[in-house]
């Protein structure tokens, strides 16, 4: 029997992310600054928890997004949202 490994909060945040935002892993990738040859298969082993993105391409994913880099590490959905919507609420007010 294989035991199915849990994925990192990370990557599971990383997809929802991509999915709500209706965004490929590929144009993800190229968005982020990462070469268009290599950007599918590294947003995938991101999702998939096969690498862990280091923090100057977290913060460009991030970027893409519109979220802090601390949303991708929140455990909690609710933490994740309150950590979404305080950066846009905090945008509103400048």
């Amino acid at each position: 029997m294989s035991e199915k490994k849990e994925l990192p909060v990370y990557s599971v945040r990383l997809r929802e992310a991509r999915e709500t935002y209706g965004i490929s892993q590929r144009n993800l990738g190229i968005k982020a600054g990462l070469d268009d040859f290599v950007a599918s298969t590294r947003i995938n082993r991101y999702e998939t928890g096969v690498h862990q993105p280091d923090l100057q391409i977290l913060q460009r994913i991030a970027d893409v997004f519109d979220v802090p880099v601390a949303y991708f590490f929140a455990e909690d959905d609710e933490l994740a949202e309150m950590i979404k919507n305080f950066r846009r609420g905090k945008q509103r007010k400048s």
